[in-house]
């Protein structure tokens, strides 16, 4: 039987179709499900081996951190009921509520060490483990120097977590809501392998367990009994589709077989979504930026500076995001998205320079580094698979064809294409950069010493790097500004990547929900989501 809140969906039937389609599954009478349009296939659902806000938005719903999200964002208890921080902010205090795995064993501060331990392990390979090297002796165990069980925390007994740090961090507690630092169960790890996270085998903490896994299908979850807040929790199933195709997104949402899509909505018909879509569609602001990743590994073409400027001043990024895309996005010639707080400041210098200026200047570099219409730069252009990402693409290499630069086009599915960029097998490459943490270090840290971006694009810088660690420790907020600042400057003036806009949040939600709210993190849990009463 299809459930109430399918029902309550017919408004966007097609006449067409008569209809609507089936879930993946039967359910109950009455059960509240989900259905959700989640973008790409998941690579993993080890929390500490995703990479993809598609992977996040399910590994969030299976395991809960110590510290958590309320529907508007904001930083809530979870797992910890409270916390104490010290006056000279290095050391955290957290104490447990009592609470179970869902296979009913307890969740103790024991499988919060033993989760913080290992998303710094080498093997694991996390790609935001350096949010955690605050924590004493954090760094030297993620180099492989130091053994894990040196790292600074303890169980000080089974509900009472201390953690403690090098440095007063602003930002730790945002690092702790990630999924990355949720509690793991160790009972279930200590001899397991990747397959703890297949259906059948997940252990879970979070508001739902894991129940079907079929590749390139969907991924179904229900609501897990043993959750410490279960009686609160409405949704009974989600089902998240590997659905990558905005158009298609679009059109199952219309018909009713998806109930929020997180695929977007493509530029081509996003003034039809706002006419004839009322509220369900929900655009708001979002802390990400589009970028385009440079390899700068030694024999690249662009680790020639002159090339990698004459590549960012051809781009016309207001063609972007006014005349291709038109959602409300900002041109960026910047790296950290301007409304994340306290950003810093700073432009690529040639910001106020007329298109002409710029083309001739890109010209004159490009001259000077052997190229030109009788000797042109062959370049890779990798994308991943979303009918505006190739827009862009395309664009771009119109823009960059008065230079004599020849552009090879290469699309692939979300998890391969960020697999080619962590392999550093590709020459440009687009990406796009969600905080994870509501703070300007989470972007400038990427490009930094160990950082994601770093490792990828061979991206190193000595004095940027100085620059990254002091703002960290500085407190005032105006110092701490300006010290990112300078950073952020350092790397634009290295032309170490090519920003083109802030983004904005784009997704459809049906009415008969309630309880998902708009938020610069794009954070949506399902727990707090309702069935509306119409």
């Amino acid at each position: 039987m299809i459930s109430k809140h399918h029902k309550m969906m017919s408004r966007y039937l097609l006449a067409a179709l008569g209809g609507i389609a089936l879930g993946a599954m039967a359910v109950p009478a009455q059960a509240f499900t989900v259905d959700i349009a989640n973008g790409a296939e998941p690579g993993s659902l080890d929390p500490q081996k995703t990479s993809g806000v598609w992977e996040t938005r399910i590994t969030r719903a299976l395991f809960e951190r110590l510290v958590t999200y309320a529907a508007d964002g904001s930083l809530v208890p979870g797992l910890a009921e409270h916390w104490e921080i010290s006056d000279d902010g290095k050391q955290y205090t957290f104490h447990l509520r009592d609470a179970e795995w869902s296979d009913g064993e307890p969740i103790t501060a024991d499988d919060a060490v033993f989760a913080l331990r290992r998303v710094l392990e080498p093997a694991i390979a996390n790609q935001n483990a350096n949010l955690y090297y605050p924590i004493v002796n954090a760094r030297a165990i993620n180099a492989g120097e130091k053994s894990p069980d040196t790292l600074g925390v303890e169980a000080v007994d089974a509900h009472t977590l201390r953690i403690r740090l090098t440095q007063p961090t602003a930002w730790f507690l945002q690092a702790l809501a990630m999924t990355e630092a949720s509690p793991l169960p160790e009972h279930v790890l200590a001899n397991a392998d990747d397959g703890w996270v297949e259906s059948g085998n997940t252990v879970s903490s979070g508001a739902f367990t894991l129940s079907q896994w079929p590749p390139q299908s969907r991924i179904v979850v229900t609501r897990n009994p043993h959750y410490y807040d279960a009686d609160q929790v409405s949704v009974d199933e989600a089902v998240f589709y590997p659905i990558d195709d905005a158009n298609a997104a679009l059109n199952r949402f219309r018909t009713g077989e998806m109930d929020i899509a997180y695929s977007s909505v493509p530029s081509s018909r996003f003034a039809w979504a706002r006419e004839n879509l009322g509220d369900a569609l929900r655009v708001g602001p979002l802390t990400a930026e589009y970028f385009y990743m440079f390899n700068l590994h030694d024999g690249q073409p662009l680790a020639d500076r002159r090339v990698r400027e004459a590549l960012n001043l051809a781009v016309r990024r207001d063609v972007i995001t006014d005349q291709i895309l038109g959602q409300g996005q900002t041109p960026s010639f910047w790296y950290v998205p301007r409304n994340t707080p306290n950003a810093p400041r700073g432009d690529l210098d040639f910001a106020d320079m007329t298109m002409d200026e710029r083309m001739a200047r890109a010209k004159a570099l490009m001259q000077e580094a052997g190229y030109g219409p009788d000797h042109p730069l062959r370049l890779r252009l990798n994308y991943n698979t979303l009918e505006d990402h190739k827009k862009i693409a395309v664009a771009v290499a119109a823009m960059w064809k008065p230079l004599g630069v020849e552009v090879e086009l290469i699309n692939s599915e979300a998890a391969v294409h960020y697999a080619t960029i962590r392999e550093g097998n590709f020459e440009v490459a687009r990406y796009g950069m969600v905080a994870t943490i509501n703070d300007p270090f989470d972007f400038l840290n990427a490009y930094a010493d160990s950082g994601s971006a770093s490792r990828s694009s061979g991206y190193h810088d000595a004095e940027y790097d100085a620059l990254v660690v002091k703002s960290t420790r500085e407190l005032d907020p105006q110092k701490r500004r300006q010290l990112m600042t300078q950073a952020q400057q350092r790397l634009l003036d290295d032309y170490a990547l090519l920003p083109l806009y802030d983004y904005v949040s784009v997704h459809l939600v049906s009415p008969a929900i309630q309880g998902w709210e708009i938020n610069p993190m794009d954070v949506h849990p399902l727990r707090y989501l309702q069935e509306s009463e119409q």
